[in-house]
């Protein structure tokens, strides 16, 4: 975690041999090494920092201690997250990489970096609050694919759609109640909930299931299964509870012509317009979700027209040439800061 004598190595190699102007650094914890980081100083080439999640200013990656948001990492205060074992539920795992996220700090390894690139508005405000200075870090929000689905989508279509990890931070709690909710005010013809997924809280999924019909699990999906359940749902749903940097499941919703009922919850805001591509409740309101799902059950047109909204904001938002042109543009920028 802190140094892998292999990787680095094998980096260093790799530098020698193809004489790069920068280096592009994703999310290397903890396989590649801190010391990527330090050995970018070795070798005087600038480091651009794709920000992917909240480290290096987070444990578990995620600001979540497990059960709620916890901000003191921009601090450089490790321990919230520690207490709770944050990362992989292992105090002791946590404390290593806590110990690794300091020494990369008190080393002045991040020197190295020369710009940051954050997946949202929300992201770029978190990484400045951390010390970030607001000239090096540019939001840059993912791309998407331009063609458009190939099959239709199902006339009866009535589900709603959760796709992600099964995790607490995900929201899954929060939405198994606004389904419960539903199952009491409606009954049995309410709409169905298709859960997909696996993770820690999936014992919680199929329990809900067995006590409520409207529930199904549905483990891992993926290929033309998972492209059937997003072409024939009603919305899609985004319930979580950490500040989720961007939430590309967004972006497949749209790509099928889909609303998002989702949280008010960090990037997702900026990409889920609410009453226009979708609705934003409250993280963690199950009550406020039930009446939004109940809402477009009751009005499929509505779905259909916040489904066809989505699909316009991401051509106009998520085109690969812009993202490019401005990949292109922050790749220059670092360069001539060196």
């Amino acid at each position: 975690m802190l140094r892998n004598p292999s990787a680095l190595e094998q980096l260093r190699q790799y530098h020698l041999r193809f004489k790069p102007d920068v280096w592009l650094v994703h999310n290397i914890f903890p396989v590649g090494s801190a010391a990527v980081y330090q050995l970018a100083l070795e070798l005087k080439v600038p480091v651009i920092h794709y920000c992917h999640n909240y480290r290096p200013f987070s444990v578990s990656g995620t600001l979540w201690d497990g059960i709620r948001i916890e901000p003191a990492g921009l601090h450089r205060n490790f321990w919230p997250e520690i207490r709770r074992g944050s990362w992989q539920k292992s105090r002791l795992k946590s404390f290593c990489m806590a110990y690794t996220l300091k020494k990369l700090h008190t080393n002045g390894w991040l020197k190295s970096v020369k710009t940051w690139i954050a997946i949202s508005d929300f992201v770029r405000e978190r990484f400045i609050e951390a010390g970030i200075p607001a000239e090096q870090i540019f939001t840059l929000r993912h791309s998407w694919p331009s063609q458009k689905p190939s099959i239709q989508s199902d006339p009866q279509q009535n589900h709603f759609l959760f796709l992600g990890r099964l995790n607490s931070y995900k929201g899954i709690q929060p939405l198994l109640d606004c389904w419960h909710i539903i199952y009491k005010k409606l009954g049995q013809y309410g709409p169905q909930l298709m859960v997909g997924g696996e993770g820690p809280m999936s014992i919680d999924v199929q329990k809900a299931a067995k006590n409520n019909p409207l529930i199904s699990q549905l483990g891992m999906v993926s290929g033309d299964y998972k492209t059937q359940l997003l072409h024939n749902c009603l919305a899609l749903i985004v319930p979580a509870l950490w500040w989720e940097p961007l939430g590309l499941v967004t972006y497949e919703a749209y790509h099928f012509s889909k609303p998002v009922l989702a949280a008010r919850s960090g990037g997702i805001t900026e990409t889920v317009i609410d009453n226009q591509t979708g609705l934003l409740h409250q993280p963690g309101n199950a009550s406020e979700l039930a009446d939004h799902v109940i809402k477009l059950y009751k009005n499929p047109d509505l779905a259909t027209q916040m489904g066809r909204a989505g699909n316009l904001w991401l051509e106009e938002n998520a085109n690969e040439k812009k993202w490019l042109a401005g990949f292109h543009k922050i790749i220059q920028h670092t360069i001539g800061m060196h």
